[in-house]
C-alpha cells in the first residue's frame, strides 16, 4: 500500500470514529441541533427510559413522553404538553433560540415549555436512567430545569414532593383527566406542611384522603406502614419552612414507581415480568372509611360496622333523619356542655372534665405538635388551654398532638395506631373517682361471686355428661344419625380453639329445626344437611335468623373438615366471607352456625331460567368483584394466607342485596408467609373447577383458586354450568365453548341474552377476556388475584393475549373410557368430591 492510500484511510477512520463518537454521546441528549422528531425518540444511556411521543389508550392524539424502554407496554410517566395534544405526527421537541425545552407542531406553534427565564443559548436536555429530564448548559453543567420539578401523574424513586408552609407553594402530582386522556385532571397530591406534615389527595381544593400526620418514622394515619411494603417513605425539614418527600426502595432491580389516578387513588404499582403487566401492591383509599371526612365531625368510621358511622361517646347526630338515612356528612354534635363552657356561661360549675380514650384510631386532621416528654404533659397542656383544647394524644418518641375546634376524619383500625383522649363533661363518662372502701368491699363481692360461679359451672359440667347421655341413648331409641367412634372425634377436637366460638347447645337447635325436620332444610351437601333456623333464646338476640350445618354420619369427608373450618373460617373477617356465628360440639354431634343468607347460592340464580332474570348485568359484575375482593383477602390481606380449594357457584352465598359471600371453608389450605405451593395426596375440590395441576397432580397454589375463579366468571356471564356441555356440541366444555367463540371473534354469542346489552358488551367482553386469562393450562400463565381486579376495572388496558385453556379439547372414546378405568367417574353435578392419588 502506498504512503498516500495509507494516510487517506487513517483520515477517513478518524473521522468515521468522531461522527461515531459523537452520536454515541447525543443519544440520551436534545440541543438545538439535535432533536427529535415524531416518531423517533431518545434513550437514556443505561437503556432504562426513552423520550418520544406517543398516543393513549383509544387516542389518535400525540403526547411528548417519557416512558420505560424495555418493558413490553408503554406506560408514560411523564408528559410535556398534556393539555395541548398534537392532532397529527408533526411534533417536535427540540431546544428554542431562548435556551427552553420546548415542544411545537408542523406550524412552529409552541405547545409546551420549560418556560426558563434565565435560558442559555447552548442549553441542552439530557434523559437520565431515573426517568428525569434535566435542562442545563453545556459548559458549566447547571440544572435550569428538570421533569421530576413538574411531575405528572407519576411519582418516581428519586422525585422529591416539596412544600413550604411558608409561601404556600407546592410540587404535586396531578392525575390525567382519564386513561385515555392526559390532560391535568381534578385530582392532585402532594404534601401540606401547615401543621404536621402529612400527604394528602385533593379533588380540586377539596380533600379525599390523608395518610395521618408522619411522625418521623411512618404516617400513623397508615398503620401497615410498620411492615417492610410500605417502608421507605421519608418527610425531611429543609428550613425556612421547606419539607420534602422522597421513598427509596429496597430492590432498585424492580421496576416500581406510585400512581395517582384519576379516580382519586394513590397507590404503589410493580411490573410483572412474567403476567407482562402492572399490578398494585397497595393503593389507598382502600375502603369507604378512608374518604376524608365520612363521618363528618366528630363521628367515627369503622368498616366492620354497620352503619360504618357512629357519633364519638358523648356526642349525637346533628340531623338525625339525615343519619339514620345514610347522610353523614353533617357529623355530630355534643350533648352535655364541657364544665369549663357552663362556668363561661354563667351556669353551675359542677364536676372537672375528663378524657375518654379511644383506642387504635386514626388521628383527626389540623392537629398541633408540642414536644411534650410524656402522656401526662400532654393531658396538662390540653387542660390549660381552657375549653379549646378537645382531643389529646401522645405517641411514644414523637410527643404530643392537641386538637382545637371540630373532630374531623376519624377512623378505627382493627390493628395497632394511635390512641385519642377526647374531653367529656364528667357525666358522660364511665371511670368515676371510688373511693378505697368501695374498692375493698366491690374486692370482696367479685371474689365471693366468682367463687361460686366456678362451683356452679364445675356441677354444671357433670350435670351435662350426664344429660348428654341420656340424649345419646334417646336419639338411638328413636332412629336419630349420630356419628359413630366418638373417641376420634374427641381426639381430634382437642386441636380445635372452640373458646374463640359461641357454643350453641344441641337441645335449642333440636328445638329450634323440629328435631331436624326436613321442612327447615336449606340444601344438602358434601359436609352434610344445612338447615334454616331461627333462634328464640340463647347465644344470639331474639328471632335472629341462622342457618346450621350438620356433619352427617354419611360424610366421606365431614370430621377432618368440620375442624378445618372451625379453626379457619374464625379467624376471618370480612365482608365478602360468610360470617361463622357458632358451633355446636356435643355429644357426637358437631355442628356449625352460620348467618343466614336470604337469596341461597349463586347457582340458585345462575342457572334458574326464572330466577336468573333477577341477575342483570350490574348485579352480576357486583357479584364478581366481591368475589374478587374476598379472594383478595384470603391470598394477601388476612392473618392467615388461605387457599380455599373449592370455589364454586354453590358455595358463593348472596345476602338481601345480593352481595357475595365465599363460604365453605372445609377444604381450604392455610399457607406459611413463604410458602408459594404446596402438594398433597389427597385431592378435593369439584370436578370443573379443579385446575389441571391440582386434578392431575395435587399441587394446588393462589393459582388454583384463579382457575376456579375463571370458570365461576365464565359461568356468570353465560348463565350456563361447565358442566352443562357434556354430550352436546361435540363435548366441548363451558372453556372450550368460549375458547373456540373467541377464536371465531363471536364473543356475544356466549353471553346470557338477558344480559346482551350494546351497552355492556365492552365490560362484558373484557371480563371474558380476563375469564379466559384465568383458565389457562399451565399456573404461571394465570394472573394472580390482585391482577385480575386491576383488569375487570381497566385499570391496566392491555391485557394479554389467551392461549388455549385447560380441559377445552374434545374428549375421545377412547380417552373417556381411560378415564372412567383409571379414576372415579367426573361428576357432572355440583357435589365435592374428594380423589386418593398415588404420586
Amino acid at each position: 500500500m502506498d504512503h498516500g492510500r495509507f494516510t487517506s484511510t487513517i483520515a477517513f477512520l478518524l473521522i468515521l470514529y468522531c461522527f461515531c463518537w459523537e452520536f454515541g454521546a447525543s443519544v440520551d441528549t436534545i440541543t438545538s441541533s439535535q432533536y427529535i422528531k415524531d416518531p423517533e425518540d431518545i434513550v437514556s444511556a443505561g437503556n432504562k427510559f426513552k423520550l418520544g411521543f406517543f398516543s393513549p389508550v383509544n387516542s389518535t392524539n400525540r403526547y411528548a413522553a417519557i416512558w420505560y424502554s424495555n418493558i413490553s407496554i408503554t406506560t408514560p410517566v411523564w408528559v410535556a404538553n398534556r393539555n395541548m395534544p398534537l392532532n397529527d405526527s408533526s411534533g417536535i421537541m427540540t431546544i428554542s433560540e431562548d435556551g427552553n425545552l420546548v415542544v411545537l407542531n408542523g406550524q412552529k406553534e409552541i405547545l409546551w415549555s420549560s418556560n426558563v427565564s434565565t435560558g442559555m443559548n447552548d442549553s441542552r436536555a439530557q434523559l437520565m436512567d431515573d426517568g428525569n429530564l434535566v435542562l442545563g448548559g453545556s459548559e458549566n453543567g447547571n440544572s435550569l430545569w428538570q421533569s421530576f420539578q413538574e411531575p405528572s401523574d407519576t411519582y418516581m424513586p428519586k422525585m422529591r414532593l416539596t412544600a413550604n408552609s411558608r409561601t404556600g407553594k407546592k410540587t404535586l402530582l396531578k392525575s390525567w383527566t382519564s386513561v385515555s386522556d392526559p390532560s391535568i385532571g381534578s385530582i392532585s397530591g402532594g404534601i401540606d406542611p401547615s401543621r404536621i406534615p402529612q400527604f394528602y389527595i385533593w379533588n380540586g381544593s377539596r380533600p379525599i384522603w390523608r395518610t395521618g400526620p408522619w411522625n418521623g418514622q411512618v404516617f400513623i394515619g397508615i398503620p401497615e406502614m410498620v411492615s417492610v411494603y410500605l417502608d421507605g417513605f421519608n418527610i425531611a425539614d429543609e428550613g425556612n419552612g421547606t419539607f420534602t418527600l422522597s421513598v427509596g426502595f429496597a430492590n432498585e432491580s424492580l421496576i416500581s414507581n406510585y400512581i395517582l389516578s384519576s379516580e382519586g387513588k394513590f397507590g404503589k404499582v410493580l411490573w410483572d415480568d412474567t403476567e407482562g403487566s402492572w399490578r398494585y401492591e397497595w393503593k389507598f383509599p382502600k375502603d369507604e372509611c378512608d374518604v376524608y371526612g365520612k363521618c363528618g365531625s366528630f363521628g367515627s368510621c369503622n368498616p366492620k360496622d354497620s352503619p360504618i358511622c357512629s357519633c364519638l361517646k358523648g356526642f349525637e347526630p346533628k340531623n338525625a333523619d339525615e343519619w339514620n338515612n345514610g347522610n353523614w356528612t353533617n357529623g355530630c354534635v355534643r350533648r352535655r356542655e364541657l364544665q369549663c363552657e357552663r362556668t363561661q356561661n354563667g351556669g353551675q360549675v359542677g364536676k372537672e372534665d375528663g378524657f375518654l380514650k379511644l383506642e387504635r384510631m386514626k388521628v383527626p386532621d389540623f392537629s398541633e405538635w408540642l414536644s411534650s416528654t410524656s402522656e401526662h404533659t400532654c393531658k396538662n397542656e390540653c387542660l390549660n388551654i381552657n375549653c379549646s383544647c378537645i382531643a389529646y394524644s401522645y405517641y411514644p418518641g414523637f410527643g404530643c398532638m392537641l386538637w382545637r375546634g371540630n373532630l374531623t376524619d376519624l377512623k378505627k383500625f382493627p390493628i395497632k395506631a394511635a390512641d385519642l383522649y377526647i374531653r367529656l363533661a364528667d357525666s358522660e363518662l364511665d371511670n368515676k373517682k371510688i373511693n378505697l372502701k368501695v374498692i375493698i368491699s366491690l374486692t370482696v363481692v367479685v371474689g365471693a361471686i366468682a367463687i361460686a360461679i366456678c362451683v356452679f359451672y364445675s356441677w354444671r359440667r357433670i350435670d351435662r355428661k350426664r344429660k348428654s347421655k341420656k340424649v345419646f341413648l334417646s336419639k338411638r331409641k328413636v332412629g336419630y344419625p349420630i356419628l359413630s367412634d366418638e373417641n376420634m372425634i374427641q381426639d381430634n377436637l382437642n386441636h380445635v380453639k372452640l373458646q374463640e366460638l359461641p357454643l350453641f347447645s344441641l337441645q335449642t337447635l333440636i328445638a329450634a329445626t323440629d328435631n331436624f325436620n326436613t321442612a327447615n332444610k336449606l340444601g344438602q351437601g358434601g359436609f352434610g344437611p344445612v338447615y334454616k333456623v331461627e333462634i328464640l333464646q340463647g347465644n344470639l338476640s331474639d328471632g335472629q335468623e341462622i342457618a346450621v350445618k350438620r356433619l352427617s354420619r354419611s360424610s366421606g369427608q365431614g370430621l377432618e373438615e368440620f375442624m378445618n373450618e372451625v379453626v379457619v373460617i374464625s379467624k376471618l373477617q370480612h365482608r365478602n366471607l360468610v360470617r361463622i356465628l357458632g358451633c355446636c360440639v356435643e355429644g357426637e354431634e358437631k355442628m356449625l352456625i352460620y348467618e343466614y343468607m336470604p337469596n341461597k347460592s349463586l347457582d340458585a340464580f345462575l342457572f334458574d331460567s326464572l330466577r336468573k332474570q333477577l341477575l342483570d348485568w350490574k348485579n352480576r359484575f357486583k357479584i364478581v368483584e366481591g368475589i374478587c375482593r374476598g379472594l383478595l383477602y384470603l391470598h394477601r390481606d388476612s392473618r392467615l394466607r388461605i387457599i380455599h380449594r373449592d370455589l364454586k357457584a354453590s358455595n358463593i352465598l348472596l345476602d338481601q342485596e345480593l352481595n357475595p359471600k365465599i363460604s365453605d371453608f372445609g377444604m381450604a389450605r392455610i399457607f406459611g408467609n413463604h410458602e408459594d405451593q404446596a402438594n398433597t395426596r389427597r385431592v378435593v375440590g369439584t370436578y370443573g373447577y379443579m385446575s389441571p395441576e391440582y386434578a392431575m397432580e395435587g399441587r394446588f397454589s393462589e393459582k388454583s383458586d384463579v382457575f376456579s375463579f375463571g370458570v365461576l366468571l365464565l359461568e356468570t356471564i353465560s348463565g350456563r354450568k361447565n358442566t352443562s356441555f357434556y354430550g352436546n356440541e361435540e363435548d366441548l366444555s363451558l372453556l372450550g365453548y368460549a375458547w373456540k367463540l373467541w377464536n371465531e371473534g363471536n364473543i356475544a354469542a356466549l353471553v346470557d341474552p338477558g344480559i346482551s346489552y350494546p351497552s355492556f358488551h365492552e365490560e362484558i367482553f373484557r371480563c371474558v377476556h380476563v375469564g379466559l386469562l384465568c383458565v389457562q393450562e399451565f399456573a404461571k400463565d394465570r394472573p394472580a388475584i390482585f391482577t385480575v381486579i386491576s383488569m375487570l376495572n381497566s385499570e391496566i388496558a392491555d391485557l394479554p393475549t389467551p392461549k388455549q385453556p385447560a380441559f377445552s379439547e374434545r374428549r375421545s372414546e377412547l380417552d373417556t373410557k381411560s378415564l372412567q378405568h383409571d379414576q372415579r367417574p367426573e361428576s357432572i353435578n355440583n357435589v365435592t368430591v374428594t380423589l386418593l392419588s398415588g404420586r
